[in-house]
């Protein structure tokens, strides 16, 4: 099963739309998903802090700024 997580931060109005198009795509596949406050982690932070929201799926980046939500229906399809 496939793993999803937002990693976000608070205030981000960017954020909150990625969750609710990300909650909608991972309702469609059956999952759930983890958001990640990129500012309680220093080493998040550094690596992602300038480019909230950014989608992980499986650990690896997929997009960011906005869900990409056609590549992210197939990728989870093909998996």
């Amino acid at each position: 099963m496939a793993e999803l997580q937002l990693l976000t931060r608070a205030g981000c109005h960017l954020c909150a739309v990625a969750a609710g198009t990300l909650g909608r795509v991972a309702d469609e596949h059956g999952l759930a998903v983890t958001e990640v406050d990129v500012d309680a982690d220093p080493e998040l932070q550094a690596e992602y802090g300038d480019r909230v929201p950014v989608v992980l799926l499986d650990g690896r980046e997929h997009s960011y700024f906005t869900v990409d939500v056609d590549r992210l229906r197939r990728d989870l399809a093909a998996g």
